[in-house]
């Protein structure tokens, strides 16, 4: 099955197989999101792919766009990154086009799914339950995964929360977003960061407590009023991402944040996966 670059005409079907894997909670991906990406731009994680070559995007055909795969090399080090990738999770196709990538990338070290593109909502990594075909395909062209992140998922609005009321909202530092800061006697307690709806999804991007007043339910008044914020903007849904791949560190708990996540109705859709492939020596 031949592999060719992404044309113009090709829209409609790559739109088509990034719909075939959209999760829960996200958005759908509009053209203009699609553009976004092939030019090598993302809202989250921009700086990233400041770092990389303008990307290759191509398609596998066989009378039919079967599959689509974007990747590039990030010059400062001359690592290669598979950017994206979508095909309906076929096994054979997810294979051919990773063993495509490897080829135009030769035997440098490789990159996947590392950090965010413009066509998700915030997803940096790979959600191997709901990608098993180009997981696998990963895993047998030697790339090494790790698992990174919770991706979780909630309707709005929430109930049972408490709503805190002594939080001051204002535009965050990064475009699109609003922080939220829970005041306490002229000092910030406890903080929160945002997404405005896109597609009436939400993003809780940020919610962290000071040590001296954890245990307070400050997080869960905080979290209730985030809710109750992205519901008055137009949001049905939210979704959050916990960093927990560290549990043994201490500073890295997240141990109690995930028991109030659930605790308001969230669940885990899917976890991330960022995977690495060593540099290989000449065949």
């Amino acid at each position: 099955m031949p592999l060719r670059p992404y044309r113009r005409t090709d829209e409609h079907a790559v739109l088509a197989l990034i719909e075939a894997d959209r999760l829960t909670g996200q958005p759908p991906t509009t053209p203009a999101m699609l553009a976004e990406a092939l030019a090598g731009r993302s809202p989250v994680d921009s700086s990233f792919w400041t770092e990389l070559n303008p990307p290759v995007t191509e398609v596998l055909t066989d009378d039919e766009v079967l599959g689509v795969i974007s990747y590039a090399v990030r010059p400062s080090d001359q690592v290669g990154v598979i950017l994206w990738l979508h095909c309906r999770e076929a096994p054979d196709v997810a294979a051919a086009l990773i063993g495509h990538a490897l080829d135009r990338l030769a035997q440098r070290a490789i990159l996947a799914f590392d950090f965010a593109s413009a066509l998700s909502l915030g997803l940096e990594a790979l959600p191997v339950r709901h990608r098993p075909a180009t997981r696998d395909a990963l895993v047998a062209a030697g790339f090494v995964g790790e698992d990174v992140w919770s991706y979780l998922y909630a309707r709005l609005p929430m109930s049972g929360l408490p709503i805190a009321t002594e939080v001051e909202v204002r535009p965050s530092e990064e475009p699109g977003r609003l922080q939220l800061d829970l005041v306490r006697d002229g000092n910030v307690v406890a903080e929160a960061t945002v997404g405005e709806p896109v597609g009436e999804v939400g993003v809780l991007w940020w919610i962290a407590v000071a040590p001296a007043f954890r245990g307070k339910g400050l997080g869960a008044g905080l979290l209730g009023a985030a809710a109750e914020i992205l519901a008055a903007r137009g949001a049905h849904e939210v979704i959050l991402f916990v960093d927990d791949d560290a549990p043994d560190d201490p500073d890295r708990d997240r141990s109690a944040a995930k028991r109030l996540y659930a605790r308001a109705g969230f669940r885990e859709v899917d976890r991330l996966w960022s995977w690495r492939r060593p540099e290989r020596g000449l065949r």
